[in-house]
């Protein structure tokens, strides 16, 4: 199936948060590739995996004075896409859901939205600890911004994965395809 077809066949606000988590996530590739240097071979999320304040004033160190702003352009940045990926991985969940009125399955798209949004204020908290570690790093924050990275890769992971459940536990295809 065409990309343009699967687009129509989609509600128009899906498609709308779609567009806009993927324009979001293209600025930030691009404003991540000048933060990736030797100490942060994966940019602003060695950043946010650093735990302790050597490794984050290591990384600091090696972005420059031009790399912090980039650093800070990125976090900035990654309060508008945190609302576009979150509205976009709920109205997918909603539209999967959309003919499965048995309680089991809305329990668990009650569970995936629950890890989405856990996600979601764990990125957030993330950004402001990282915004907040940047002159001089501590241990305390650089750890609460790396388990705050943890809390968010691992409620998207576990939601996604409770997307793949709910779409093939389908018994019955949807109306469009």
């Amino acid at each position: 199936m065409s990309l343009p077809r699967l687009m129509t066949l989609l509600p128009k606000r899906l498609n709308l948060s779609l567009v806009s988590t993927a324009a979001l996530l293209l600025i930030l590739v691009v404003v991540n590739q000048p933060l990736q240097t030797g100490s942060a071979p994966q940019g602003i999320v060695s950043l946010q995996m650093a735990a302790t304040a050597d490794q984050s004033m290591a990384i600091l160190r090696s972005w420059r004075q031009e790399g912090m702003l980039w650093a800070q352009i990125s976090l900035w940045l990654d309060f508008l896409f945190v609302p576009a990926y979150l509205a976009t991985l709920i109205f997918l969940t909603n539209h999967l859901m959309r003919d499965r009125p048995g309680v089991r399955e809305r329990n668990v798209a009650r569970w995936v939205k629950a890890l989405f949004v856990t996600a979601g204020a764990g990125d957030i908290t993330e950004n402001i600890l990282l915004l907040n570690n940047m002159d001089p790093p501590t241990d305390m924050v650089s750890l609460s911004a790396t388990l705050c990275a943890l809390v968010k890769f691992t409620g998207l992971m576990l939601g996604c994965a409770g997307l793949v459940i709910i779409r093939a536990a389908r018994r019955h295809p949807l109306a469009h395809e």
